[in-house]
C-alpha cells in the first residue's frame, strides 16, 4: 500500500478528555463565585455599568508556578487596596504565539525541557488558575489553540485574541462561543480592521467543528458573544494616543459595536521595552480623567522583578533568574504597585 497520508506526522498521542480533567481538577463552588463574579465585573465595565477602570496585569508568561502565586497573593491584596477605583485582574497566559520558533508556554511545555508533555501542561494550567481564583482574583489569559478552552476556559474571566490571530476565522467562530468577555487585539501592523470585523463576527452565532468535552469532534453551534471589544496594542506606530483611540471608538459606533477600548501599554505601544509602559499607563490615565471613559481598561506585562531573560528549554529551568519573564520584558512588582497607587489617587 501506498503511503499517501500523514507523510510528515512523526506520531500522535491521544491526550486525556477535557470532561475526565475536569473531574479530576474540580472548581469547588466558592471559586467559581470568585469567576462568575470577575466575568460580571468586566461586563458591567465594558458597559459603563461599573464605572472603575480594569487593569490586567501579569507576567509575559507563566513558566513558574510557585512565583505566579506569589505574584497572585501580591495583587490579591492590592485589588483589595484600590477596588473602589480599580478593578484589578490577573494576566495569567499559558500560550504563545511565535513568529518562527520559541518556546509555546506552559500548555505546550511545562517543564522546559523540549519534551512537549501537553498532558501535564493541561493540568498544570488547571491547577494554577483554580488556586488563584480560590483567592479571590479573577484571571485573564491569551486563547491561541482552540482546544484549550475545553480545558480551562471554566476558569477564566477574560479572554484575549491575539494580534496574529484576530484575523483567523477559527478565532473569532470560538470567540462566539466563549462564556467571557473576549478582547481582540489589532494586528501587528496596527490595522484596526481585522480587529472591528472579529468583534462583529464574534458578536454574531456561528456553526464550525471543534471537540466537545469528551474530546470528539463535534459541529460546535454558538449563540455569538456580545461582549467582543477592541484592545489597542500598537503596530508600525503607537496607537495609545486621544486621536488614535478616537478614530476606534468611532469606527466601533459605526458598526453598532461596544466602544469601549483597553490600552496595552506594552508590546508596539511601549516599543516592546518594559520602560515604556509606565509612560502609556500614565498618558491612558490621563485620558480618561479629560473625560474618555470609554478608554475602560489597560493592560500591563509585570512580573516580580523586572526585564526579561534567555531560556534555551534544554532542562536549564534551574539555573534561571527567580520571578523574571522568559519571554517578553516586564516591569516589576514595586513599579507596578506604584503606577496602580498613581493612578488610584488620580481617579479618587
Amino acid at each position: 500500500m501506498k503511503l499517501i497520508n500523514d507523510v510528515n506526522v512523526e506520531s500522535f498521542l491521544t491526550l486525556t478528555s477535557p470532561e475526565v480533567i475536569r473531574t479530576e481538577l474540580p472548581v469547588p463552588d466558592k471559586t467559581a463565585d470568585n469567576v462568575l463574579a470577575g466575568r460580571q465585573e468586566i461586563q458591567d465595565i465594558l458597559t459603563g455599568a461599573d464605572k472603575r477602570l480594569m487593569v490586567i496585569a501579569g507576567p509575559c508568561s507563566i513558566h513558574d508556578m510557585d512565583a505566579a502565586m506569589v505574584y497572585a497573593r501580591k495583587m490579591k491584596a492590592l485589588r483589595e487596596e484600590v477596588k473602589d477605583k480599580i478593578c484589578l485582574i490577573m494576566r495569567v497566559y499559558f500560550e504563545k504565539p511565535r513568529t518562527t520558533v520559541g518556546w509555546k508556554g506552559l500548555i505546550n511545555d511545562p517543564f522546559l525541557d523540549s519534551s512537549y508533555n501537553m498532558e501535564q501542561g493541561l493540568r498544570r494550567a488547571r491547577a494554577l488558575l483554580i488556586d488563584i481564583n480560590a483567592l479571590g482574583l479573577p484571571a485573564a489569559t491569551e486563547i491561541l489553540d482552540p482546544i484549550t478552552p475545553q480545558y480551562i476556559a471554566d476558569l477564566l474571566s477574560w479572554v484575549a485574541i491575539g494580534a496574529r490571530t484576530t484575523e483567523s476565522q477559527t478565532h473569532r467562530q470560538m470567540a462566539s462561543g466563549l462564556s467571557m468577555p473576549v478582547g481582540f487585539k489589532n494586528g501587528t501592523d496596527g490595522s484596526l480592521t481585522a480587529a472591528v470585523n472579529a468583534t462583529q463576527a464574534a458578536n454574531t452565532p456561528q456553526h464550525f467543528l471543534g471537540i466537545d468535552p469528551d474530546g470528539k469532534t463535534a459541529i460546535v453551534s454558538t449563540r455569538g458573544n456580545r461582549f467582543g471589544h477592541i484592545v489597542l496594542r500598537g503596530g508600525t506606530t503607537p496607537n495609545y494616543d486621544p486621536v488614535s483611540v478616537g478614530k476606534a471608538q468611532a469606527r466601533l459606533r459605526e458598526r453598532g459595536l461596544l466602544d469601549a477600548v483597553i490600552i496595552d501599554c506594552s508590546h508596539d505601544n511601549s516599543g516592546q521595552k518594559y520602560t515604556g509602559q509606565s509612560f502609556v499607563f500614565k498618558s491612558a490615565v490621563d485620558q480618561r480623567l479629560e473625560g474618555n471613559d470609554r478608554i475602560v481598561g489597560l493592560m500591563l506585562e509585570s512580573n516580580l522583578y523586572e526585564g526579561n531573560q534567555k531560556c534555551k528549554c534544554n532542562g536549564d529551568a534551574a539555573n534561571l533568574k527567580y520571578g523574571v519573564s522568559i519571554t517578553d520584558e516586564c516591569i516589576s512588582w514595586e513599579t507596578t504597585e506604584k503606577l496602580i497607587h498613581c493612578a488610584f489617587d488620580k481617579l479618587t
